[in-house]
């Protein structure tokens, strides 16, 4: 007999998998089976139609049946041979690759083929019953239609119970599905669960817009608000910073890292408005403290500066009655000892009124350094929270700086538009963390690149504006250059990956009264040029 050639081994789920009766190869035509199946050998064989297992009713193999043939098949087989038949039997009545191969071992066992028999043997060992589950699931008997039930159960009844909260009918409706699925087997009816499981989901789905529309309607109304209190505040206010951090935040996706980071700035903010508060109470107490000394010293001083006078006048009258000098000494040394308590009463008025002043410098002082630890806070927040780069009111407050000097002394001043490229595949890749991680790098390169004097601004996603001052659009297109160059080869390891990034880069000089966004507006058309001419370029705006 010729071998048999071998099947090839592929992955499968274990031999569980294809043993249920039923499906389309079940039923094997009784053609297909070897003429040993009628007892050669002196086996003791069944007919080829008695291996077809048994069906019920509704086209379904019955188990019950196959597990009777299985029975008759070993009932007589008392030694090694029939032992051999009765087994190639038992899998030629299986459907597909493993019918097939039982067939194989029933043409072998008539041929007396018994390499081939081996083999056969040797590639159902390999391919089927090493790949058997011997998982807790196969442990417990659970089929796989059961472990997505129970699969399903667990999201509707545990997660998705937990995430409706806010709706208990919905939350209701969830755990009812997940009790309903915990009573079903394989084989029950699925048609009520399956229209209540898609209602619920679109009830959720509305849900979820509604809970979507009113989250930005009331982002909306605290971005108006900030707007509005931004409005009645000084420009130069560190309460502008504040404002402008929680307005950059509630702009775009919320993120839990940059809501917890503002939320500690802030709280920081808070702390230090409270010392502030209280040092102004204090310089305000010790004002007030001492313009009552200052009044009451003014006014002690004026009794006894007008006692001090009719004292002068009485000394003078007695002074002309004197009848010698006797009496001349006794009013000197009267007229002096008056004369030496207004002295020490004004010093000592002097002396408390100079401690009061003091008081009031101090408290000025605490204030002014309070004032001054707020405005530096309020610094902080002028740059993007991720990525330490100046955010857009960085940006302005810089340029502003810039285009005034530079407009003064004459020196040319640059802009740069940057887009990483492919960014979001790079998330898709890598997940957010990754894309995190790349703008993060992109500024940390680009600070080790440029100069002290230029700086790097986060526009918003992946978008980058360079500052340089004192440059001419060659330089500031060579400093974008090598930038690019930098990050070509300084790549960013991520979770042990090496991830490479490249950018499109606008240059744009800044023309003489030339505004800010006029300026970015040309640079950023700039750098859609060089998207446009094939990515990783730098093309200098007209």
């Amino acid at each position: 007999m010729a071998d048999q050639p071998e099947l090839p081994s592929r992955p499968r789920g274990g031999l569980r998998r294809l043993l249920p009766w039923g499906g389309a190869d079940s039923a094997r035509p009784a053609a297909a089976l070897p003429a040993v199946l009628s007892g050669e050998r002196g086996g003791q064989g069944l007919a080829a139609h008695q291996l077809v297992p048994a069906k019920t009713k509704s086209g379904a193999h019955d188990p019950a049946a196959a597990t009777a043939l299985l029975i008759r098949l070993f009932s007589h087989a008392s030694h090694p041979e029939a032992l051999l038949l009765a087994f190639a039997e038992g899998i030629a009545s299986l459907h597909g690759e493993l019918g097939d191969m039982g067939v194989r071992l029933s043409a072998a066992y008539a041929a007396g083929d018994w390499p081939g028999y081996g083999r056969g043997l040797r590639q159902l060992i390999d391919k089927y019953i090493r790949t058997v589950d011997t998982g807790d699931s196969l442990a417990e008997g659970r089929t796989e239609a059961e472990q997505l039930r129970d699969l399903l159960r667990h999201a509707l009844g545990n997660a998705l119970a937990t995430l409706l909260q806010r709706s208990p009918e919905l939350a209701e409706e969830a755990q009812t599905l997940a009790s309903a699925l915990r009573h079903w087997r394989p084989g029950h009816e699925l048609i009520t669960l399956e229209q209540r499981l898609r209602e619920l989901s679109h009830q959720i789905g509305l849900r979820a817009e509604d809970a979507s529309e009113q989250q930005n309607l009331l982002l909306g109304l605290f971005d108006l608000l900030l707007e509005n209190v931004g409005e009645l505040l000084d420009d130069r206010s560190w309460l502008q910073g504040q404002i402008s951090v929680v307005r950059q935040l509630i702009s775009g996706p919320l993120d839990v890292g940059s809501i917890e980071q503002a939320r500690g700035t802030l709280r920081e903010v808070i702390y230090k408005q409270g010392l502030l508060k209280q040092g102004i109470a204090d310089s305000k107490t010790a004002m007030r403290e001492m313009m009552v000394s200052f009044v009451d010293r003014l006014d002690g001083m004026a009794t006894s500066t007008g006692e001090y006078h009719d004292r002068v006048a009485g000394y003078s009258q007695a002074i002309g009655d004197a009848r010698g000098i006797p009496d001349l000494n006794r009013l000197l040394q009267d007229l002096l000892q008056d004369t030496a308590g207004v002295q020490a009463q004004a010093l000592a008025a002097r002396d408390e009124l100079l401690s009061a002043r003091r008081q009031v410098e101090d408290s000025e002082q605490r204030i002014a350094s309070l004032e001054q630890e707020l405005k530096d806070v309020a610094g902080l927040v002028r740059e993007d929270q991720l990525t330490g780069a100046l955010n857009r009111r960085g940006f302005e407050e810089l340029f502003q700086r810039e285009a005034a000097r530079t407009q003064r002394s004459g020196q040319p001043l640059c802009v740069a538009m940057l887009d990483l490229d492919d960014f979001r595949r790079l998330n898709e890749t890598h997940g957010h963390a990754g894309g995190d991680a790349a703008l993060r790098h992109t500024v940390d390169v680009a600070k080790a690149v440029l100069r002290t004097t230029d700086a790097i601004a986060r526009f918003g996603g992946e978008e980058f504006v360079l500052l340089l001052p004192d440059s001419t659009i060659f330089e500031a297109s060579a400093a974008v250059i090598r930038l690019q160059r930098a990050l070509a080869q300084r790549s960013l390891l991520h979770d042990d990956v090496r991830v490479f990034i490249s950018f499109s880069g606008g240059v744009a000089l800044r023309h003489l009264d030339e505004s800010q966004d006029d300026v970015i507006r040309r640079a950023d058309r700039a750098m859609y040029d060089a998207k446009s001419a094939g990515k990783n370029r730098v093309i200098s705006a007209d």
